[in-house]
């Protein structure tokens, strides 16, 4: 400490510094998350390419409905024959 410089004089200068320590650290701590926030913009934005699709796109999508339809279809014949199981018993 200054013996020089009043003591309220010598506090409100730490004040005043430490202010503006901590206005520039919030700063770049903005700074940074919005690049943070722009980078995560960019990954999770589609991308704007939907003049062709490929082939191989589309024949996995209709692989992916083919496969679906044998499962629902596969589904119905379990949920048929447990039907069929729950009446016999309910029958004794």
């Amino acid at each position: 400490m200054d013996d020089e410089k009043p003591v309220l004089e010598q506090m409100t200068d730490a004040m005043s510094s430490a202010a503006d320590a901590t206005k520039e650290a919030a700063k770049t701590a903005v700074k940074k998350v919005r690049k943070a926030a722009k980078r995560v913009a960019k990954k999770v934005t589609p991308k704007k390419k939907a003049a062709k699709k490929s082939k191989t796109a589309k024949k996995a999508k209709k692989a992916g409905k083919k496969s679906s339809a044998k499962k629902s279809a596969k589904k119905a014949v379990k949920k048929t024959a447990k039907k069929k199981k729950k009446a016999k018993k309910s029958k004794r």
